[in-house]
């Protein structure tokens, strides 16, 4: 199974489509994202990466206008989520995919996969038959391979590929920054799928833009590698070298990063011994700085009744400890609060630390937030 979903890859770069370029107005930008999905595609890459959730449930007809509607459907591959969170009932799974299939402009997807799955959302999901839908998707050709996306510890992913040995990938968040993380535990479950022969698709592997950005000693580490290499390569790069990764997903939100993921995954080339030692000594640097450790999933977004912009906030907060408190970074702040919440408005109702990934304590941090932004 392995060989066979790895040989459909002609390249080991995905477009991850929850990060693209927007306007003014916070719309994706079509005719930008149809100008870089020309490139990816002229370069020889072909895989989409979508879900119904994102950029506010618009990014599935984005691809259906720029690529779907643009593109011969089988000179590229196609995949979307099912937001297992939204199925009240069985008969919401067939809704929603009907749903997707008219966003995007397809009537298959060429990958299919169960969106988020944890703990307590694996056990919903088998109960009101989510699994047993995705097999009869794929007998009925609607999708060509299924999988989940996943995010909770090794234990869960054990238990749920034991019990569903026909699920054919897994897509995990794995980057350097969380190979060895308690809360995060991409080693784990990396090697959890290893044990199954299940292939792996990576997610975050620069960690929401967090890896990208580096400073200070962390940054000079890197450099000294060499000084024409972007921080984020290293990330990518550590990701695709790992055995049993079939694609690494980049959300690639303009198109100077598009262009830089290229120049190193048109002709890939596995990271080296003494790339790898460079990327351990960063991880020690990074260990030293008291960032907040959020990818940007906005999944806490939604739920937060007084409307605050939490990722952002975080970002904005990581980079006074990275850069210090600079204009730039208050007048960033201020424009993520206009209309919206501040740091100090949360009530404290745990409502976005139920849909973190991450698992941060996001009510302390946004104390920690509001003090950073008085």
């Amino acid at each position: 199974m392995k060989q066979e979903l790895k040989e459909l890859m002609a390249k080991l770069l995905g477009f991850g489509c929850m990060r693209l370029p927007v306007t003014k107005e916070n719309a994706i930008d079509e005719p930008r994202f149809s100008q870089m999905i020309d490139t990816y595609m002229e370069r020889g890459f072909c895989y989409f990466d979508t879900a119904y959730g994102y950029h506010n449930g618009c990014s599935e007809e984005a691809v259906g206008h720029c690529l779907v509607d643009r593109y011969d459907r089988e000179k590229f591959m196609l995949a979307t989520k099912m937001p297992v969170w939204l199925v009240k009932e069985e008969g919401d799974y067939h809704r929603i995919f009907q749903e997707q299939l008219k966003r995007c402009g397809t009537s298959y997807f060429d990958f299919y996969l169960l969106h988020a799955l944890n703990k307590d959302s694996f056990l919903e999901t088998e109960k009101k038959g989510g699994f047993a839908f995705v097999q009869r998707l794929k007998a009925e050709g609607k999708v060509r391979h299924i999988g989940f996306s996943f995010h909770d510890t090794a234990e869960v992913l054990e238990e749920i590929l034991d019990r569903h040995p026909e699920i054919e990938f897994v897509q995990l968040q794995i980057n350097y920054y969380d190979w060895d993380s308690e809360q995060v535990q991409s080693r784990l479950c990396y090697e959890t799928a290893v044990r199954h022969n299940v292939p792996v698709i990576v997610m975050e592997p620069v960690k929401g833009g967090t890896l990208a950005n580096m400073t200070g000693e962390a940054a000079k580490i890197l450099r000294d590698q060499d000084q024409r290499a972007s921080y984020a390569s290293y990330a990518i790069r550590y990701a695709a070298s790992l055995d049993q990764v079939i694609l690494v997903l980049s959300g690639m939100s303009d198109e100077e990063q598009l262009e830089d993921n290229l120049s190193y995954m048109e002709n890939f080339q596995p990271l080296n011994k003494r790339e790898q030692e460079a990327i351990e000594k960063v991880v020690a640097e990074l260990e030293k700085l008291p960032t907040i450790a959020c990818t940007k999933c906005r999944y806490c977004v939604d739920g937060c009744p007084q409307n605050i912009a939490i990722p952002d906030l975080f970002e904005d907060y990581n980079k006074t400890i990275q850069f210090g408190h600079s204009k730039m970074v208050q007048e960033s702040y201020e424009s993520h609060i206009q209309d919206r919440g501040k740091a100090e408005d949360c009530i404290g109702c745990g409502a976005c630390e139920e849909q973190c990934p991450q698992h941060l304590l996001i009510r302390d941090l946004l104390e920690d937030v509001a003090e950073a932004f008085v």
